[in-house]
């Protein structure tokens, strides 16, 4: 527990050398999702590999840099890549990257992912804001921090997405003439994709999207009582009566055609954040 602490010290002292400890806002982008750096102006990319006790991205697609700008007035960190369970990371791993942002000032999170579309509403390249989730990771993120440092040791997950931060990105969509739907996504620990049965069930306990990440770094954003919102991309449609194998490739690319309409929403947000 301790030794967290002074990571998240040690860590965010580092990134203060570049100035960047008063950012509003922190950005998650997910796989294949990497096309807002483009609306950034950059002054400072950092390698994981470069920045002390942060992990390095093993997927492909996630570049694995942290990027420090702005986005009009908004001084923004972004997470070009996360870490997931299934990379072998611990849960206070895939998280440490929001506590170190939250360390820096950030006041406001968005999250990005690639997910598997249930709802048979939902298409391929549809984009989704999440409203809820359900959690079937094997851990929490919680597990042993019970240090006040942390946050409290029970945070209320009744509302764990920001219902202004969600009407934000609901008015940036409306206004570029892009649908944003609703729904509930189930955070499950991969990498393997499910089976029909699996989706049949996923589907009856009430979810909507599946995807492998997204919900520690919610429920630590929580915990920090740090408003956060998030947007999944359905990048392939998971229908158990007809189901055809995926590959990641064609995942990556279902999401890099989605990523231009969801970088301009982030983007239309974090400048409205900025005003």
């Amino acid at each position: 527990m301790e030794t967290l602490l002074q990571q998240i010290t040690e860590t965010a002292s580092w990134l203060r050398q570049f100035n960047y400890h008063q950012a509003k806002v922190g950005i998650v982008l997910g796989t294949g999702l990497g096309q807002l750096v483009h609306h950034i102006e950059v002054e400072k990319s950092i390698p994981y590999n470069e920045i002390p006790h942060f992990p390095e991205a093993t997927v492909e697609s996630h570049k694995g840099h942290l990027i420090f700008g702005r986005i009009g007035d908004a001084q923004v960190i972004a997470m070009q890549g996360r870490f997931h369970y299934y990379e072998g990371y611990t849960m206070q791993q895939i998280t440490f990257p929001v506590r170190v942002m939250k360390a820096l000032g950030v006041q406001q999170l968005l999250l990005s992912n690639a997910a598997g579309g249930m709802n048979p509403a939902f298409k391929k390249g549809d984009l989704v804001l999440l409203e809820d989730h359900i959690n079937l990771q094997p851990e929490s993120p919680l597990r042993g921090l019970n240090a006040p440092a942390f946050g409290t040791r029970f945070p209320d997950m009744s509302c764990p997405y920001d219902k202004q931060l969600g009407q934000l990105l609901q008015e940036a969509a409306s206004a570029k003439g892009a649908a944003l739907k609703t729904g509930v996504y189930v955070s499950v620990m991969g990498p393997n994709l499910e089976t029909r049965a699996e989706y049949r069930f996923l589907r009856m306990i009430g979810a909507d999207v599946v995807g492998m990440s997204t919900v520690p770094e919610v429920i630590v954003a929580n915990q920090l009582q740090l408003p956060c919102a998030a947007v999944s991309v359905i990048t392939d449609e998971c229908d158990p009566d007809n189901l055809h194998p995926v590959s990641i490739e064609e995942i990556i690319a279902v999401a890099g055609k989605a990523d231009e309409k969801l970088s301009g929403i982030f983007a239309a947000v974090i400048r409205k954040i900025g005003e």
